[in-house]
């Protein structure tokens, strides 16, 4: 069992910058990802780390960087130039051993 608890979110103005991380109580190697759900959207990928391949939503690229300090056992979204439209709860995922694990969110706000 892996718990992964993600922090770093908030409220920002429109161009402003975040930085999420993701602590998990084990080893993540193996797929990691971060998603985001906004108010009456589904769930919605944003990006995915698996070795050395990293992608990104379309939506977000050249804005977002995900980064993984695997002696810390952390993956971190920095999120750039944000929009309103970026506002949402975001989450990560990881898989590993054939199971999946969420984290239980943090909350985005990007103000206009």
């Amino acid at each position: 069992q892996v718990q992964l608890v993600e922090s770093g979110g908030g409220l920002v103005q429109t161009g402003g910058s975040l930085r999420l991380s993701c602590a998990a109580s084990g080893s993540i190697d193996g797929i990691m990802g971060w998603y985001r759900q906004a108010p009456g959207k589904q769930r919605e990928l944003v990006a995915l780390s698996s070795g050395n391949v990293i992608v990104y939503a379309e939506s977000v690229k050249g804005r977002f960087t995900l980064s993984r300090d695997n002696a810390k056992n952390t993956v971190y979204l920095q999120m750039n130039s944000l929009k309103p439209e970026d506002t949402a709860v975001y989450s990560c995922k990881l898989w590993l051993g054939g199971y999946d694990y969420w984290g239980q969110g943090t909350q985005v706000t990007v103000s206009s």
